[in-house]
């Protein structure tokens, strides 16, 4: 059983503008000047604690949760208004369903709630396709390793046989931290060199990219890809 753990913002959604403008809106509300878009942008994939805490570093801890209660609140009325939901990226769904078919194990590692990741996988219809969800509300969040480790011990599968996909250093630094192999994406909120640099092993530019990389990095025997030629 072989498990691929997909980071969720800038990864299988693009989510940055709703995120962007939420924040933004979220420091306008408490009265404090609101970061530019580009370090806003730079630090979606953390936990919201771990966000506050960069963007707004000479508050205090009541303030970074106060500034988190209005962003929460505010996306959530933003998501509501929405009349459509974060795009996926091109072709996203193709391969979750074809790599699922094939008998992968698929999971999310996200810096997201799990009321958010529940809401994105609902909103393009994905729920059946994960067999594990880990966010950052139950965890620590990246590059604290624990979101793997839960990943892994659900879906009973070993660090071999493990893979994370993400945008982001964070991403790449949770794999190595956690001992699974990091694969970055062109697409996302970080530069290639920045996924490299943090450990990414390949950087896909885009989603059938990864069947392809797939193929050549987990072969797959003549038994294995068809099973009626067993003995």
């Amino acid at each position: 059983m072989r498990l691929i753990v997909f980071d969720c913002d800038g990864t299988l959604v693009d989510s940055q503008h709703a995120i962007i403008a939420t924040m933004t809106a979220a420091f306008a509300e408490i009265g404090q000047p609101a970061p530019g878009a580009d370090a806003i942008r730079d630090l979606i994939g953390l936990s919201l604690e771990e966000t506050a805490a960069q963007l707004w570093p000479d508050a205090g801890i009541s303030d970074h949760a106060q500034l988190i209660d209005i962003y929460r609140r505010l996306f959530f009325e933003q998501r509501k208004r929405a009349t459509a939901p974060d795009p996926l990226y091109p072709h996203a769904e193709m391969v979750l369903r074809d790599l699922s078919a094939q008998g992968y194990l698929l999971g999310v590692a996200t810096g997201k709630s799990r009321r958010g990741l529940d809401a994105v996988l609902a909103s393009h219809n994905l729920q059946d396709l994960f067999i594990t969800l880990q966010t950052a509300d139950v965890h620590p969040g990246k590059p604290n390793p624990a979101m793997l480790h839960q990943a892994m011990a659900e879906a009973g599968v070993t660090v071999e046989d493990t893979l994370m996909l993400g945008d982001t250093s964070f991403d790449m630094a949770m794999a190595v931290n956690a001992g699974v192999k990091p694969i970055g994406v062109a697409w996302g909120y970080h530069s290639g060199d920045a996924l490299v640099t943090a450990g990414a092993q390949v950087v896909l530019d885009d989603f059938p990219g990864l069947i392809a990389w797939m193929t050549d990095f987990w072969p797959q025997s003549e038994a294995e890809t068809e099973p009626w030629l067993e003995p």
